[in-house]
């Protein structure tokens, strides 16, 4: 059973949420005095706010970046350390200057005549001869991402990540994974202290780079503007990841020498200057969006479950990205024929039920609310694609969890036409065991994040199982 301490705590988590969800539901609009004309609502925090750190704290870098210039919609990047080659050595202070590696010299040239143009990527195409002032100029040019094209330092002294390094072939490739954090549709930030600590987790356990979406809340935005919102991050990064290849391709032209050579020069500057604005530095060296994998918390696990299925409608339309995996972390599932958990553990911890209808009420449009609507229930017939089509889907319940049993028979219906689909069941748990601020130092917690990694590295790994990743 649940410890003393987190049932106390029960009681006064439960009292605050249902003050807060009525005085939502009186007052929708409450919150959305402070409204720009450009439609960014501001409401007052609830949860205590991480702020974004570059430098590799606790082995992960963060930055915010707000992607919808109307609405309040942003994303935080948590990208690990190891997305730098540990291999990685710093080079002298000539090498530095004139970009020359000891593979890269040339028979017979002198070290301080030959200039390795490389690509935006850092692939060393072609050797030009020059003069040693021209070599001197260009490595003190910057590119588009805030580093000399030569420079190796990834970290400045105070560990500093600024960007990545065009010049040194060292930038390693990680999956990108989506997550949506819970909070009943109404509350909850992608920035929060906890949510922050969580995926700074995943991001290690897993190796891969997260992006926490800070989607609109209700009732100042109501259904479905989370659910567009997760959709306008996927179609996003799929944006990311053409401009990263379109500015690579531009930028790896060369001319045949002379004019010819300096149009070339000229034309990969654009290139970068035109990504300046718009490609984000961390993504286009580190992301693999071919590797996706949706992570959904909660209300979350809603959001990403609606995902997985517009991707698999979307097909090759959301190229490169390809959803290769889910994981629904006790999914805000429900409906109108009550399950035998939604009886017996209906005044559950933390959250019960009649609590978790409210904010379904404040959710959705009055004149939609019912319990089986499509964001609500995932059996309702046709709500979308078959369920044969789904990417592998990993579903984690908790025992005294009141939503438990409807996530479980969405698990085994995606078995029944063969989906890999296993539900992993903590046992003495509650809802947000692994992801709310006050039992993220639990064992179950971390075990929890490690159990998701293994499953997650299967279809994320470039050779197919967990172990070679």
């Amino acid at each position: 059973m649940p410890s003393v301490g987190l049932k106390l705590y029960s009681i006064y988590f439960k009292f605050m949420l249902k003050q807060r969800l009525q005085n939502r539901m009186q007052n929708p609009h409450a919150d959305d005095a402070a409204s720009s004309s450009f439609g960014i609502t501001s409401r007052p925090r609830e949860e205590s706010i991480a702020a974004a750190n570059p430098s590799f704290a606790d082995g992960v870098a963060t930055k915010d970046i707000h992607i919808d210039p109307l609405t309040s919609l942003a994303v935080r990047i948590f990208l690990p350390e190891s997305c730098l080659d540990s291999s990685f050595e710093a080079q002298p202070i000539k090498s530095r200057v004139h970009g020359i590696r000891n593979s890269d010299s040339v028979s017979g040239s002198d070290p301080n005549q030959v200039l390795l143009r490389r690509n935006s990527y850092g692939s060393a195409n072609e050797v030009v001869t020059t003069s040693a002032e021209t070599i001197r100029n260009r490595s003190l040019r910057r590119n588009s991402y805030g580093c000399t094209s030569d420079d190796v330092n990834f970290k400045s002294e105070n560990g500093v990540y600024g960007g990545y390094n065009p010049g040194s072939g060292k930038c390693r490739k990680l999956p990108v994974m989506l997550q949506f954090h819970g909070g009943g549709f109404v509350s909850g930030c992608n920035d929060s202290v906890a949510n922050d600590l969580f995926c700074r987790r995943i991001a290690k356990a897993c190796d891969v780079i997260v992006l926490a979406v800070g989607y609109r809340l209700a009732p100042e935005n109501r259904y479905p503007a989370a659910f567009e919102d997760g959709l306008k991050v996927l179609h996003w990064l799929a944006k990311q990841a053409n401009l990263a290849e379109c500015s690579k391709s531009l930028g790896s032209k060369r001319g045949g020498g002379g004019s010819d050579l300096r149009k070339s020069d000229v034309h990969r500057h654009i290139a970068d200057a035109f990504g300046a604005s718009m490609v984000e530095p961390w993504l286009a060296a580190h992301g693999d969006p071919s590797r996706c994998v949706l992570l959904g918390v909660s209300c979350g696990g809603n959001v990403a479950n609606y995902m997985a299925r517009k991707a698999v409608e979307a097909g090759k339309l959301l190229d490169p990205v390809k959803v290769v995996a889910q994981v629904l972390m006790y999914p805000f599932f429900i409906g109108s024929v009550p399950t035998h958990s939604e009886i017996r553990l209906a005044n559950s911890y933390l959250y019960d039920k009649s609590m978790c209808i409210l904010a379904w009420k404040i959710f959705l449009p009055e004149e939609q609310f019912k319990l089986d609507h499509p964001a609500a229930n995932p059996l309702i017939p046709g709500s979308g694609p078959p369920l044969k089509q789904m990417p592998p889907t990993l579903t984690v319940v908790a025992e005294h969890d009141w939503m438990r049993d409807r996530a479980i028979a969405y698990s085994q219906e995606l078995r029944k036409v063969n989906v890999d689909a296993p539900v992993y069941e903590y046992k003495d748990a509650v809802h947000e065991f692994a992801t709310l601020g006050v039992l993220l130092g639990s064992p179950q917690a971390q075990a929890c994040a490690d159990d998701i990694a293994i499953w997650v590295k299967k279809y994320i790994s470039l050779r197919g199982h967990e172990f070679s990743y």
